[in-house]
């Protein structure tokens, strides 16, 4: 992640939008459940808010830097941080309740690789257990703002079946301005 993304995505600015905005157009009104799970936080600003909806959140950075300041962050709460990659997850199959990928799968450098996260997502979550996401769609002034960076940007129109592929049922996917949203439940 380039200085200046990694700046905004630790901003007042970006936290707020996250509270009052993004959060409650993601998840509406599903049910998270008790045990949920947190692919890519960053600098946490998303994992915040997060922790304050569900009684146990586990959140996995592949950075290990972000990971490590995170986790120092957190100590005290109820959030464990773990420094791992997405698409290998070290935890048992059905264990979460739920999960979230929030703006992050277009810095996974391929849509094949984002198609094994998917598959793993599946794989620890519970069955009928939730994925609800967001992501970037491609647009001149988010690309624009990845400069040196990684941009693999999300297809809003192969999402649904993507998602199907790795397992997850019920898929509902909205485009809104330069994002898309979407939420899937992994079959039961």
């Amino acid at each position: 992640m380039n200085d200046g993304h990694l700046k905004y995505l630790s901003s007042p600015e970006w936290a707020a939008q996250i509270k009052d905005e993004l959060l409650p157009w993601v998840i509406g009104a599903r049910a998270l459940g008790d045990d949920f799970l947190e692919v890519g936080p960053g600098p946490g600003l998303t994992t915040d808010v997060l922790r304050a909806l569900v009684p146990q959140l586990t959140a996995v950075e592949v950075d290990p830097e972000l990971a490590a300041s995170l986790a120092q962050r957190l100590a005290t709460a109820s959030v464990e941080v773990v420094h791992a990659d997405a698409t290998a997850m070290p935890f048992e199959a059905d264990r979460f309740s739920g999960a979230a990928c929030l703006t992050m799968l277009h810095h996974v450098p391929a849509p094949e690789l984002q198609d094994e996260l998917f598959v793993e997502l599946c794989r620890v979550l519970r069955p009928a257990g939730v994925l609800v996401g967001c992501d970037s769609i491609d647009t001149p002034e988010v690309r624009a703002g990845h400069h040196d960076d990684i941009f693999t940007p999300i297809d809003p129109g192969s999402l649904g079946a993507r998602l199907e592929a790795a397992g997850f049922e019920n898929v509902d996917i909205e485009v809104r301005d330069n994002k898309v949203r979407f939420a899937a439940t992994k079959a039961s």
